[in-house]
């Protein structure tokens, strides 16, 4: 309370972004970001990584990055001259054309934080990196230039991240950050682990102001022996299956406070992959000498792998909706995809609480009225129970709907995204809807949030009151938000 009297809501938040360990004092190491912004001074790679002794035997492999870079013309608003958006404001964005380094070797050790936990079973997610972030502990900084040194299972990460550019940062400014994994496939040697990263990239070095770039999410998989000296297969990428995937913002001043813009967009491919199998860096005969690795015609030795057998396996998709409901506890509640949904709640007879955003909300990039929506209101047991009982849940992309709109082909379709547009304001609106599309109700997030901060005797509307059993203001105006749209449109439903 001193502090927030002291150095005021702005104020506060910077010291706490940089008063790391919580101790209510800035440290010289944790006032080094803001020296090395105010220097302009770039510092040198580190790694905490616990030095392990030479191994003569050890495996490596070859990972090899593809990269096409964000498409221009898929960004909303940041086309040239709109919004005034300047060249300079997107120049890191523009001038990454490529991968930092197309192609690296890799010690198969140095995969060892992907093997599961002791007793881990199929399916059951892990985190590789947890999560330090909540809408309670609030977010990191925007103004910041330099990743920190990983440490521990951070290094391959960063390490892995550091071969499409050279300022990945492990842990997102947002929650949920980290990676989580589960097991997908287990022999008598060997695991498949399936993960999902959140990461994200800072463009920008000063003098520029940051320019932060979020893909919704890094997937893949590793196929790796049970002691991690061996890694069969590796591949690491960014989903590209929607029509938007990446979520940008940057500042205009140099301050917390400053302006920020945001925009969205797609990128075609942002992908690692194995080349092989991890190989003997060197090869011992029987009496431990060197084995020239290169037959007398000069081509390598071929190396022969056994057939996997695997007693266990789990799904690709399954496993994906595990890691993540594992990052997003909202997910327990299945959202269908928007026309699917009209069909269910139709066959159903229930309403349907539809979400649409300018951004994406199953993704980590996301604006921050949805992100509070997400992690204050939609992860609450009260909500899940309600939604899971009484309504067919979807969430939908402005982008997507538009086009469904403009599709001459299915007239309903139309119809429904044209009912939902109607009552869209930038950025997220949540709409409860009868089975044939008509809204009965509705909210902005950015009025959401307005009336959840505000004091009881605030507020005048008895639709948004908190005389609710719930302590949380804000599951207690969205538990009245779902109730009101019952209320009028149960009676509307057919018979």
């Amino acid at each position: 309370e001193s502090a927030l009297k002291t150095l005021g809501t702005d104020g506060l938040f910077l010291f706490s972004s940089l008063d790391t360990d919580g101790d209510m004092y800035i440290s010289p190491e944790e006032f080094k970001p803001i020296a090395e912004k105010l220097t302009g001074s770039t510092p040198a790679a580190s790694y905490e990584e616990e030095e392990l002794p030479p191994d003569p035997s050890e495996e490596t492999l070859t990972i090899e990055a593809r990269f096409q870079p964000l498409l221009p013309e898929t960004m909303t608003k940041s086309k040239d001259g709109f919004l005034g958006v300047s060249r300079l404001a997107l120049s890191g964005l523009r001038n990454w054309t490529a991968a930092a380094s197309p192609s690296a070797v890799f010690s198969a050790r140095h995969f060892q934080p992907f093997l599961p936990p002791p007793g881990q079973e199929l399916g059951e997610p892990w985190w590789i990196i947890p999560s330090e972030l909540s809408v309670f502990t609030g977010y990191l900084s925007n103004n910041r230039f330099y990743p920190p040194p990983p440490k521990g299972k951070e290094v391959i990460i960063h390490r892995l991240l550091s071969m499409f550019h050279p300022r990945p940062f492990v842990k997102t400014r947002f929650a949920p950050q980290g990676a989580v994994a589960c097991l997908t496939a287990i022999s008598d040697f060997y695991y498949t682990v399936m993960f999902r990263i959140h990461a994200e990239f800072q463009l920008s070095e000063p003098p520029d102001f940051p320019f932060w770039f979020s893909p919704g999410q890094f997937t893949g998989h590793i196929i790796l022996s049970k002691d991690a000296t061996h890694v069969r297969d590796f591949r690491l990428f960014v989903p590209n299956h929607r029509s938007l995937n990446v979520d940008m913002e940057w500042l205009y001043g140099a301050s917390e406070s400053s302006n920020m813009e945001v925009d969205i967009g797609y990128i075609p491919q942002m992908e690692l992959e194995a080349m092989g199998p991890s190989v003997p860096s060197v090869i011992l005969d029987e009496d431990g000498s060197v084995i020239d690795s290169h037959l007398p015609s000069g081509e390598s030795l071929q190396f022969v792998f056994e057939e996997i057998k695997w007693q266990q396996e789990l799904s690709w998709e399954e496993a994906a909706r595990r890691l993540e409901v594992a990052m997003y506890p909202f997910k327990k509640v299945s959202y269908l995809p928007f026309t699917e949904a009209f069909d269910r709640a139709k066959a159903e007879n229930k309403l349907v609480h539809s979400i649409l955003l300018w951004g994406a909300l199953d993704d980590q990039s996301c604006h921050c009225s949805g992100r509070t929506l997400r992690e204050t209101v939609l992860e609450s047991s009260p909500i899940l129970t309600l939604l899971n009982e009484s309504f067919i849940s979807t969430w939908s992309l402005v982008k997507e709907l538009e086009e469904l709109q403009n599709n001459q082909e299915n007239l309903s379709h139309q119809k429904l995204a044209g009912l939902h547009l109607e009552k869209y304001s930038f950025p997220v609106e949540m709409m409860i809807c009868l089975p044939n599309g008509t809204v009965v109700h509705h909210i902005n997030a950015n009025y959401f949030l307005d009336i959840t901060s505000m004091k009881p005797e605030e507020v005048e509307s008895h639709l948004f009151s908190f005389s609710s059993t719930f302590e949380d203001p804000s599951t207690a105006t969205y538990m009245q938000f779902l109730k009101e749209g019952l209320r009028r449109g149960l009676p509307l439903l057919q018979p």
